[in-house]
C-alpha cells in the first residue's frame, strides 16, 4: 500500500511521514501500513494539510431562512463549496457552522468571483425537490453586469450559441456551428458614462455563460479575470471584484407551491469590501 500511495499521489505529499503518523486510514478507521499488501478496490482516507487562508472581506447576508432553504447574498471571492484552495473561506463551511446546520448544501452554482443570491438546502431529505427544480429550469434568474456602452448594440437581444469548456482550461469557448446549448436575454439598463449596466436573463445554465455571451457581443464584464485574457491574479487579491451580480430569484416553492422571490442588496459597481 505505501508504494501504491506514493504512485497515486504527487511528490510533495510526504507519503512516508503520513504512514508514519497513521493519517492514511481504511473505511474501518484502521491505520494503513507501509507494507500492507496492496488492496484493489479499497477506499484510503485522509485529511490533506490545508495552508492557511486569508478571510474573504465582505458580508455574507443571510437573506432568507426557513425549515427547507436558506439563500443568502454572499460576497465576490467567496467559493460555494470547499475544493482547492478554498475552504473554510466557502459559502457551505462558514453557514454549517454559523447556523449550526450540519446537511447545509448549494442548489445551484455560482462562480467563487460572482456576487449575490446562492440558494441552499438545510437538509438532504429537502435537496432532491429543489435541485430538480433548478434542472428543469424553473428558477428565474436575473444577473446585473457591469460593461462597456457600445452605441451600435442594438438591445434587447438573445445571445443564442454554443458554449463548451474543457476540464483544466480556464476559459470556455464559443464552438461555431455546434446545436445550441446556451441563451441569454441581455437588455440594456442603466447607462453610466463609457459603460453600461446590463440586465441578463440566461435561460441556460453553462458554465461561464454570461462572461462568454458577454465577451462574445465585444462588451465583456468589468474586471473579469478570464475574459477577454486570463490574467495572472493571485487568490488573496480581492481588490477587483468582477462587475457581476446574480441579483435576483424567483420560483414556485415545490413543496407547497408558494410563490417565492429574492433580491439582492448589492447594487453595481461593486467595491472591495
Amino acid at each position: 500500500m505505501g508504494t501504491w500511495l506514493r504512485h497515486r499521489l504527487p511528490e510533495r505529499v510526504d507519503v512516508a511521514g503520513m504512514l508514519g503518523a497513521e493519517r492514511f486510514v481504511y473505511d474501518d478507521a484502521r491505520a494503513v501500513r507501509e507494507d500492507d499488501a496492496y488492496a484493489p478496490h479499497t477506499f484510503v482516507w485522509f485529511h490533506r494539510d490545508l495552508r492557511e487562508e486569508v478571510a474573504v472581506p465582505g458580508e455574507l447576508r443571510v437573506v432568507h431562512r426557513d425549515e427547507r432553504i436558506v439563500v443568502v447574498d454572499k460576497p465576490a471571492f467567496l467559493a460555494t463549496i470547499p475544493r482547492g484552495r478554498h475552504v473554510a473561506q466557502s459559502v457551505v463551511v462558514r453557514l454549517r457552522d454559523e447556523l449550526g446546520l450540519p446537511e447545509l448544501s448549494p442548489l445551484h452554482r455560482l462562480d467563487r468571483v460572482t456576487s449575490g443570491l446562492l440558494m441552499l438546502a438545510t437538509e438532504r431529505r429537502w435537496r432532491g425537490a429543489y435541485q430538480s427544480m433548478f434542472e428543469r429550469r424553473e428558477v428565474q434568474k436575473v444577473y446585473r453586469a457591469l460593461a462597456p456602452w457600445r452605441a451600435d448594440l442594438g438591445l434587447p437581444l438573445v445571445v443564442a450559441n454554443h458554449v463548451h469548456k474543457s476540464r483544466g482550461v480556464w476559459q470556455a469557448e464559443v464552438v461555431p456551428g455546434a446545436p445550441v446549448n446556451a441563451e441569454t436575454l441581455v437588455e440594456l439598463e442603466e447607462r453610466v458614462g463609457d459603460r453600461a449596466v446590463y440586465r441578463l436573463t440566461p435561460r441556460t445554465g453553462r458554465t461561464h455563460q454570461l462572461r462568454v455571451h458577454l465577451h462574445a457581443l465585444g462588451i465583456p464584464i468589468v474586471d473579469d479575470p478570464l475574459y477577454p485574457d486570463v490574467l495572472d491574479v493571485s487568490v488573496d487579491d480581492f481588490s477587483r471584484p468582477l462587475q457581476l451580480l446574480a441579483s435576483e430569484l424567483a420560483f414556485t416553492d415545490p413543496v407547497d407551491r408558494s410563490p417565492r422571490g429574492f433580491v439582492s442588496a448589492r447594487r453595481l459597481p461593486l467595491t472591495p469590501s
